[in-house]
């Protein structure tokens, strides 16, 4: 079975992230003491959590949570407008991030506490 957009992103919620906003299927989240923002997407019924690129050195380290792993290209999408851009398939940029399949609440949980770890360093 899979874990849905919105299984978790009450997970999130529940681990004190807050939602910024949700268009079509993009919701954005800030972990809860930093303004470090991250991406829930769901496609085809699989929640994936998408974070900046410059976190990719740190992509090892959230592949070991048991229940994430790393979808081997970049994520694109118009919505995500805090990351940075690049030309991908047309002659505009496009907004790109670092996705995750999450496939449980724990491996979320686990997902979170990681990159709070990370950025309070």
């Amino acid at each position: 079975m899979s874990f849905s957009a919105e299984q978790l992103s009450v997970q999130l919620v529940k681990a004190g992230c807050r939602s910024t906003f949700k268009i079509k299927n993009i919701n954005e989240f800030m972990p809860a003491s930093s303004k470090e923002a991250f991406y829930v997407h769901e496609q085809s019924g699989q929640a994936k959590i998408v974070i900046r690129p410059i976190f990719e050195v740190f992509s090892a380290d959230f592949e070991s949570i048991e229940g994430i792993t790393r979808i081997k290209d970049y994520f694109h999408s118009s919505e995500m407008t805090r990351f940075p851009t690049r030309i991908y398939k047309s002659a505009q940029p496009i907004h790109y991030g670092i996705a995750f399949k999450v496939m449980s609440s724990d491996a979320a949980e686990q997902f979170i506490s990681k990159l709070t770890a990370i950025l309070a360093q």
